[in-house]
């Protein structure tokens, strides 16, 4: 497995932009707000299938990685972990990119591609706003 993917996690549960578990996950993706669910490569076919129904139905991504329970628990701090959702479309997005086999997840990138996007250009609107609440609207 790459190390950088598992580094990005690593990055992502630092930042606290990770649920780790079955539980939290499925919260966070009832909620609409996990960008990408990660499942260990290792993990039973129960809680791929989990997974899968987790972002059923929305533009959430559910990719499977190569790595194993062990690895990804080693990352984040546990002894293992069989499913992970990131909350922040850049890291995501980054996660995915780490993988290095765009035609695999072609369809995946593109969905977080134009989320980017989207979080992007409400990012500098609210900047936009904030500055004008600040000095004022010049005509």
């Amino acid at each position: 497995m790459d190390s950088k993917v598992l580094n990005y996690l690593a990055l992502a549960k630092k930042g606290r932009l990770v649920e780790l578990g079955e539980e939290p996950v499925g919260a966070v993706a009832r909620a609409l707000k996990a960008h990408l669910i990660i499942v260990a490569g290792d993990a039973s076919d129960h809680t791929w299938r989990r997974a899968k129904s987790f972002a059923a139905g929305t533009d959430q991504q559910c990719i499977r990685l190569d790595c194993t329970k062990e690895e990804m628990g080693f990352v984040v701090g546990r002894q293992s972990l069989a499913i992970a959702a990131i909350t922040d479309v850049q890291l995501a997005l980054a996660l995915v990119n780490g993988l290095g086999q765009p035609e695999k997840y072609k369809a995946c990138l593109e969905v977080l591609n134009e989320k980017a996007v989207k979080a992007k250009k409400r990012q500098a609107e609210a900047k936009a706003h904030q500055k004008n609440i600040r000095k004022g609207k010049k005509k």
